[in-house]
């Protein structure tokens, strides 16, 4: 799949969901003083991003390594968004998580409710199919990362104004939107490898 500046943000955004993610970034910070909690959640988001970042720079040599094509990438990237996308939609129950006492680091925020492997194995897609425009796929990274911060830095307030039922909602649309994209991908790799059987 080609995909431009605008889609590629798009796609980010969705896999990244930082609507989802209000009530996992809520309960994290239930215990950490209400002043510090934006200083966490910008934390969490640099340390993503960082994360991500490396993975564009170093994602054609982990391949390599790896042996892996880029058609298994990207039929494997397409599986494991759509099997994100479906518990979008139809999340699973909740399991009663022990609450965190101590102020999050790295683990469940930046990774992997942010950085979590759909979102590492989309930039290695990004990159690896289309590596001469890596500097595009950086910024859509940054306006990813930008558009979690605004919304996870507002995630209280637009709970009050929108009512958690429609934060469920907005998540649930956006993962009809990501099954589609996964369903797409895994098609493309399909008639890929058809092609090249009969080649």
């Amino acid at each position: 799949m080609n995909y431009t500046f605008l889609s590629a943000t798009i796609l980010l955004i969705l896999i990244t969901d930082p609507i989802g993610n209000i009530p996992i970034f809520a309960n994290a910070l239930k215990h950490v003083a209400p002043q510090r909690r934006p200083l966490v959640i910008l934390r969490e988001i640099l340390i993503a991003f960082a994360l991500l970042l490396t993975f564009m720079f170093v994602g054609e040599g982990f391949l390599r390594v790896m042996n892996l094509s880029e058609l298994a990438l990207q039929i494997g990237g397409g599986v494991i968004l759509f099997l994100i996308a479906l518990r979008m939609v139809f999340p699973p129950p909740s399991l009663g998580e022990a609450e965190l006492l101590v102020e999050p680091l790295i683990v469940p925020l930046a990774v992997p409710a942010i950085a979590g492997p759909s979102a590492l194995a989309t930039v290695l897609l990004l990159v690896s199919q289309q590596p001469e425009r890596r500097l595009e796929w950086i910024g859509a990274l940054c306006v990813t990362m930008l558009v979690s911060a605004v919304v996870l830095v507002s995630a209280e307030r637009i709970q009050r104004v929108i009512g958690s039922r429609l934060v469920t909602a907005v998540e649930r649309l956006m993962g009809l939107v990501l099954v589609s994209v996964a369903i797409e991908m895994i098609l493309r790799g399909i008639k890929t490898f058809a092609v090249q059987l009969r080649g």
